[in-house]
């Protein structure tokens, strides 16, 4: 089925992206990726949803992959995302859609439907409750050791030399085979985030070598300045916005051996349903041995909670 996707180049707010879509539904499902992922990170994903009769959609955001550059990427935030997702549905002429948001990409999908709530028809997400950028949003960071692998990637600089010293396709080997464990990433005073990775352990099962070759390609185009801006180094932009709810059907999905659990106060404020404060009509299922890439990991799973709680919504 993969060769089932069609890919095009589709120009909005005055950029060239990378679109790969599969389906012809009435229904419009829109993908957007995390890091260090890319749009063939939903590839079991949007099979899954087509054959269930939706149109599936996955673009590299701006500065990803095979997507244009903006001009000044040191200037972005996620809001330009949240514009990006907006203009790409007015480009394709799709009124509401419903989004599924991994990692980073939960928070413009949250953004987009919280500020433009007559464009989405449902949210999911996978790893990443319902957050705000902003000052808050790194003030928990101050409680974990100053190794924090955002903590250094926020430093300007610092990630590009740690990142420099390998080849693109090491480093997404490095980040996918260090998230995918239930620790939070943390380096020492004399090592870098790089360093963590241990070469002998070999790739998870369920992430193949020609996986690997497929992402490194797109990062060897795209390079990491764009994703190092966004989400990281703008995640303390502050959003501007007040008494933020998101008020349409929500999905959150958690491995709960994925490591976003360990950030401080992150397990109670999803377990608690405190969350259920911004996103109220929100249902949360939890996967036992989930790690942060449980799309990828135990993709029939999350295709079936994906698919179940589309088709119980209208659009």
């Amino acid at each position: 089925m993969m060769e089932k996707i069609q890919h095009s180049e589709v120009e909005v707010k005055g950029l060239k992206l990378h679109v790969a879509e599969i389906g012809s539904g009435s229904k419009t499902v829109v993908f957007l990726h995390g890091f260090p992922e890319i749009w063939y990170t939903w590839r079991h994903q949007m099979i899954s949803v087509a054959n269930a009769g939706y149109r599936a959609i996955a673009f590299d955001f701006r500065g990803y992959g095979l997507s244009q550059q903006p001009a000044e990427p040191e200037k972005e935030t996620m809001f330009d995302l949240v514009h990006e997702i907006v203009g790409l549905l007015d480009a394709l002429n799709i009124s509401k859609a419903f989004l599924v948001g991994k990692d980073f990409g939960a928070i413009p999908g949250h953004l987009t439907t919280a500020v433009h709530p007559e464009r989405v028809a449902g949210i999911i997400t996978l790893g990443i409750p319902f957050m705000l950028p902003g000052p808050s949003a790194v003030e928990s960071h101050l409680q974990l050791p100053k190794g924090f692998y955002i903590t250094r990637w926020r430093e300007p600089g610092r990630a590009e030399a740690d990142f420099g010293r390998f080849p693109v396709k090491s480093v997404i080997r490095n980040i996918y085979t260090l998230f995918s464990k239930s620790e939070v990433p943390i380096a020492a005073d004399d090592q870098e985030i790089m360093d963590l990775f241990d070469p002998s352990i070999p790739l998870p099962p369920w992430f193949s070598e020609e996986d690997l070759a497929t992402y490194a390609s797109l990062y060897e185009k795209s390079g990491f300045r764009y994703a190092l801006q966004v989400p990281y180094r703008s995640i303390n932009a502050d959003a501007g916005l007040s008494d933020v709810k998101v008020t349409i059907p929500s999905l959150l999905i958690m491995g709960e051996k994925d490591y976003v659990f360990k950030f401080p106060g992150m397990e109670d404020y999803i377990r608690s349903g405190a969350v259920k404060n911004f996103v109220p009509d929100l249902e949360i299922v939890y996967i036992p041995d989930g790690s942060h890439f449980v799309h990828e990991q135990m993709p029939e799973k999350v295709n079936q909670l994906i698919i179940e709680f589309l088709d119980k919504q209208s659009i």
